[in-house]
């Protein structure tokens, strides 16, 4: 079915239809592109544009996709036949910002980073930091839980949430959650929304958690003799007991190319690790930090220099990018156990290895969520199916080792297979219930996450 042109102009943002639709809105930063064209898009301006278009598609039996910036790395945005997508990043407005009570109120449409700069007005910060902090915008952190830089002492996206205000299958807006610092009334409604994968309703605002900047930032790099050494650093680390703010691992492959996309001359190295401390013992944490490191390496730097703490975190966030610049990329983000970290490391070099593919690997070391990417080449045609070949031992190895087939990017379509295998029929069937009570019809994004 169509969508029909009764009503189109009730709209206050833009519809397009067809062929009319750019290209780039039928797939995300994963790559994966569906079977057949989208029937419409619709830019939404507000939330009234966002109700509209979902009773609109359901009048019309199309699928809904919601996406914001397009950022994301498992499909879970990519759109095909049957399917309007609604674009929500031109709700983009902070709609309150409450220094006294450490929290904001935000559309879906608002990056991490415009949030993070406005609250640092008030001494305060947004602590979720994914590597695209720049682009990804906070409504689709929340649908996929995003994890970040920051995870290891601050934890994820989810636990920055304090509320929601979702459209559902009927086009009723629905809030959850609270402004408050605690709250237990009723079930937690905003938790099962947080990381929901655009399956259960459209995100369209958020009330967040703020937190104070720290009154110290200390930074450590080190630079080790190979990924397997450095893997072994950073386990050190949290069997110390430290928990900076960040513990960061890239192999020398990746170091060595986003050194090159950034086109700074830095060190070369086996592996790098950069380690943030912050807060009134950020000092303390750090000797201890360098200390372990120095365990391993001599090749260890501290300091407090905010530009030279941004050189070092622009060559982390670098590293994807910089990949991608040879072919299309699977961008895996398994998490296994902080102890198996390095033994996770030396097994994605096995399958690396056997499947004859190149699989650099680097990550949030801190709290085990390792990204192995595997390159796929443009120019050699028996690439991919290697390539998914590695993917599926990873996502094996990451299961065998106790851990969990993705951390932060989500099932979407490119891990939908292996959902099941980690959690169990009980728990697959129990989440389809959920998703049937709140979808009867399929709407929401019909073949992804569940």
């Amino acid at each position: 079915m169509t969508l029909p042109t009764t009503g189109m102009r009730a709209f206050t943002g833009t519809v397009l239809r067809g062929k009319d639709i750019p290209a780039a809105y039928r797939t995300d930063r994963s790559g994966h592109v569906p079977t057949g064209e989208p029937e419409a898009l619709v830019l939404a301006a507000n939330v009234d544009d966002v109700r509209r278009a979902v009773t609109t598609a359901a009048e019309a039996g199309l699928s809904v996709v919601v996406r914001g910036a397009g950022s994301g790395l498992a499909g879970g945005a990519a759109a095909g036949a049957g399917s309007l997508i609604l674009d929500v990043s031109g709700l983009n407005r902070i709609l309150e910002l409450a220094p006294d009570d450490e929290l904001a109120v935000v559309e879906a449409g608002v990056s991490a980073a415009v949030l993070d700069a406005a609250a640092n007005w008030h001494g305060l910060r947004y602590t979720p930091d994914p590597a695209s902090i720049a682009i990804s915008t906070i409504g689709g952190n929340i649908a996929t839980n995003a994890g970040g830089l920051r995870c290891v002492k601050y934890g994820v996206t989810g636990d920055a949430v304090l509320g929601l205000d979702v459209v559902l299958a009927d086009g009723q807006l629905l809030r959850t959650g609270r402004r408050t610092a605690k709250g237990v009334a009723g079930l937690d409604l905003t938790s099962l929304f947080t990381g929901s994968e655009g399956v259960l309703g459209v995100i369209v605002a958020a009330t967040v958690r703020l937190r104070p900047v720290p009154v110290d930032t200390i930074t450590v790099a080190a630079y080790f003799d190979d990924v397997e050494q450095g893997a072994a650093a950073c386990a050190a680390v949290l069997t110390a007991r430290v928990r900076p703010a960040m513990l960061e691992l890239l192999d020398e492959a990746s170091l060595r190319e986003a050194q090159d996309l950034l086109g700074v001359r830095g060190e070369s190295a086996g592996a790098f690790v950069v380690a943030q401390t912050d807060g009134f013992g950020a000092r303390a944490e750090a000797d201890l930090v360098a200390k372990t490191f120095g365990e391993f390496t001599s090749r260890v730097r501290v300091g407090d220099d905010p530009e030279a703490a941004g050189e070092l975190l622009a060559v982390r966030r670098a590293a994807l990018p910089a990949l991608e610049r040879h072919g299309r990329v699977l961008i895996e983000d398994i998490v296994v156990p902080r102890s198996r970290i390095a033994a996770a490391v030396r097994r994605i070099t096995e399958i690396a290895a056997r499947h004859d593919s190149r699989i650099n690997t680097f990550g949030h070391a801190g709290d085990g969520n390792l990204h192995p990417i595997i390159v796929v080449p443009r120019d050699d045609a028996g690439a991919y199916p290697r390539a998914v070949a590695a993917a599926d031992e990873i996502f094996a190895t990451a299961l065998e080792l106790g851990g969990t087939i993705t951390g932060e990017h989500g099932v979407g379509v490119l891990k939908r297979a292996w959902l099941e295998r980690e959690q169990g029929p009980a728990a697959l069937r129990t989440q389809q219930a959920i998703r049937r009570a709140l979808d009867p019809n399929g709407l929401f994004n019909p073949g992804k996450a569940l």
